[in-house]
């Protein structure tokens, strides 16, 4: 959940570094630090909190060595001190080690470390790694320091139990990296004349577009003019240098004041990019090239079971009442944290679907490998090409949203919602879905880039509810059926951005619960489309009106919605079924986004949240 950045070339270090951190500080930003090497040994500089605080400590000018590493850091084994923030070095002076994952057997490797004379001076894994790679070079005495480093970084992976993506520099080898990855991603960036490693695309692309991603168990050796990649077994590994698609202005906010505010007005566009190219020539149906099921085999299909981790385990659930409702395919939902342990009877012809923005969530990543393991067919659905998730899925759909930096997912959820949307109609028309219908329903999802912009047009009048609901400290979430993962989703915005505790539930569980919170403190807001159950979810806004608590409805332009019966009403155009998920989904962002404004948080960079979740 950490961000790395190293670079070896021909330019000074120390500037690049902090680009790239300041590029990957959403996936942490606890502390901050970066390591240059020259002959001479290392210049560390570590700080407790943001990136800009490292940045103000660091005179790059004073910092001229063209080799070093760096990290921001999402704090896991020790507190958020000084002392705790990476880069780590040996006790010996001898390697400084940037890392991210967890090392499940530090301490046993802590006490044999101590017995050999290394010392400490965090309460992180990392340094016991630092000091292991340390001792394992020390013995070994043979060959120049280059192949002793590479070793020593080998045989010490060797040892460990966990999790790791590394970058490491020896002080006898200037000018040289070894990174290495298990379970946590790491990426080569391709220059002339310099080479570069990260956790992410995103802090590579102001210096390179060309990119290699390494797989578990890769180890590759940087210089400024060659790279090479092995495994840890040593086997020789031959580079498939793949091309960033976007480009470094993607990963800027512009004249936005947040990545969020930015990635929220991006959905048409994101939207439009989903469905590109994916729709038959008789517009009856969407159509995927990435599944590599045929449809006789998709037609053999009896059981749909989808993963996923906070926002994308909403879209799963949106899934199955999309797909469900034109399909007929009955579909389970699993957190994927839950599903690798829990050992869920499946049937036998169910067909697997991990959702993730990132591809590199460890939760899914170990749903994925369980349900492969097991024998099933897994599919993804992704928005980062190249990803490990994508590359051990049998086969998918990409997203094609774009870089989405703000911790809080927006576009990337309105993208899977909308890609489960077409799923939904793709598989109904292998089944029940007439000719007719199916064209009905793909003019509905060609309308959702249309609506999204309207839906975007009520930002004022979404800002100015926010503005009366921003004092409040408690808050639910309420909508039945389809509108239910709605609920979650705009619950857990709240919580994630604004520090506001809220929950979502299905409408007609008020009574069995959760109206015992319901009061003047307490306002609830209700999805009250025009579908079927919307008389009961209006006699439902009743039940919390009598209690006096403030209501905030949000509706569509067809649905009859008696006069002042909320406190706040925002209506949406009336929308086509499978698209209202997606479009019903935007006014609930905006929402949290501009009470979180108003309550002074970082919008981009919540506490103890980050972006990317790649430790268990």
């Amino acid at each position: 959940m950490c961000g790395i950045i190293g670079y070896t070339g021909e330019r000074p270090a120390a500037p690049i570094l902090l680009d790239g951190l300041r590029r990957l500080e959403y996936r942490g930003y606890d502390s901050a630090g970066l390591a240059v090497s020259s002959g001479a040994g290392f210049t560390c500089v570590r700080e407790a909190g943001r990136v800009s605080a490292l940045a103000d400590k660091v005179a790059p000018s004073s910092l001229p060595a063209t080799c070093g590493i760096s990290h921001t850091r999402w704090a896991t084994h020790g507190a958020v001190t000084e002392a705790n923030a990476h880069p780590h070095l040996s006790s010996d002076g001898c390697i400084a080690l940037v890392h991210n994952g967890v090392i499940e057997n530090h301490l046993a490797l802590r006490e044999v470390l101590l017995a050999e004379k290394f010392s400490f001076v965090s309460e992180t894994d990392t340094e016991v790694l630092a000091n292991l790679i340390a001792l394992l070079y020390r013995g070994l005495d043979e060959g120049n320091p280059v192949d002793r480093f590479t070793e020593a970084v080998r045989l010490a992976l060797g040892r460990v139990q966990g999790t790791y993506g590394i970058a490491a520099l020896c002080r006898e080898a200037p000018g040289h990296i070894i990174g290495a990855r298990l379970g946590s991603p790491l990426i080569l960036g391709v220059g002339a004349g310099e080479h570069l490693l990260a956790s992410d695309a995103a802090a590579l692309v102001s210096s390179t577009r060309n990119v290699v991603y390494l797989k578990d168990r890769e180890v590759v050796h940087l210089t400024p003019d060659r790279f090479s990649l092995s495994t840890i077994s040593r086997q020789s590994v031959s580079a498939v240098v793949s091309k960033i698609a976007w480009s470094v202005e993607d990963t800027e906010k512009g004249d936005f004041s947040h990545f969020m505010e930015k990635e929220i007005f991006e959905q048409p566009a994101a939207l439009e990019n989903a469905m590109r190219g994916r729709f038959a020539d008789d517009e009856s149906s969407p159509k995927f090239g990435g599944l590599n099921l045929t449809p006789p085999e998709l037609r053999r299909i009896d059981r749909l079971l989808f993963c996923g981790c906070g926002s994308a385990w909403h879209a799963c659930l949106s899934a199955r009442y999309l797909i469900e409702r034109y399909a007929r395919i009955p579909v389970d939902v699993e957190y994927a944290s839950e599903f690798r342990y829990r050992n869920a009877p499946l049937a036998k012809d169910t067909l697997v679907f991990v959702l993730s923005q990132s591809g590199e969530t460890i939760d899914t990543l170990a749903a994925l490998r369980e349900a492969l393991a097991k024998g099933y067919r897994v599919l993804a659905i992704v928005n980062s090409v190249g990803s490990t998730i994508a590359r051990e899925a049998e086969g998918g759909i990409y997203q094609h949203a774009g870089p989405e930096i703000g911790v809080a997912s927006t576009k990337a959820f309105t993208s899977h919602l909308m890609l489960a949307a077409m799923l939904a109609v793709y598989l109904g028309r292998m089944r029940d879905l007439s000719f007719t219908e199916g064209c009905r329903l793909v003019a509905g999802l060609r309308r959702a880039p249309g609506l999204a912009r309207q839906a975007l047009d009520l930002a004022p009048a979404i800002r100015s509810v926010a503005d009366r609901f921003t004092h409040f400290d408690d808050m639910l979430f309420l909508g039945r059926q389809q509108m239910f993962p709605l609920a979650l989703e705009g619950a857990l915005k709240l919580k994630e951005i604004a520090y506001i505790h809220a929950e979502g539930y299905p409408a007609a569980e008020l009574k069995h619960g959760p109206i015992a919170l319901v009061g003047p403190q307490c306002p609830c807001l209700f999805l009250a489309p025009n579908d079927e159950v919307l008389p009961k979810v209006l006699s439902n806004v009743q039940e919390v009106k009598a209690r006096g608590a403030p209501v905030i409805l949000i509706s569509t332009a067809d649905a009859p919605i008696p006069d002042g019966l909320a406190d706040e009403h925002i209506i949406l155009p009336a929308c086509p079924e499978p698209v209202l998920p997606v479009i019903a989904a935007i006014p609930l962002q905006l929402l949290s986004y501009y009470i979180a404004v108003n309550r002074g948080c970082d919008v981009d960079k919540p506490r103890n949240l980050a972006k990317s979740v790649t430790v268990e």
